[in-house]
């Protein structure tokens, strides 16, 4: 599971060459993360955006990472120059609490 805290983020949009179907910019300059339909059920933008297809942003818009894309996330973590990119375990709550 992976997430951005954006009070950390400096925008250079390196973590979205790497895996752009893990981290997607916003209008602002910031990154956050998703869930693509191709991997998943259905596509999340973790951006505080409103109506379905949004989720909350930062520590609370924690996105899946599928399996193909798990090293491609390490090294999006490895190289952001803002270390905003944080790597969690999978974790049972957090899904349930989304219903997944």
């Amino acid at each position: 599971m992976v997430w951005i805290d954006q009070d950390l983020c400096t925008g250079d949009g390196i973590c979205e060459e790497i895996a752009p179907d893990v981290f997607e910019g916003r209008d602002d300059g910031l990154w956050v993360v998703k869930e693509v339909d191709k991997h998943f059920d259905s596509t999340i933008v973790f951006d505080a955006g409103e109506g379905e297809g949004h989720g909350p942003e930062g520590s609370r818009g924690v996105a899946r990472v599928p399996d193909s894309l798990i090293d491609d996330v390490i090294e999006s973590a490895e190289e952001c120059p803002g270390e905003c990119i944080m790597i969690e375990p999978y974790d049972e709550r957090i899904m349930s609490e989304r219903g997944v």
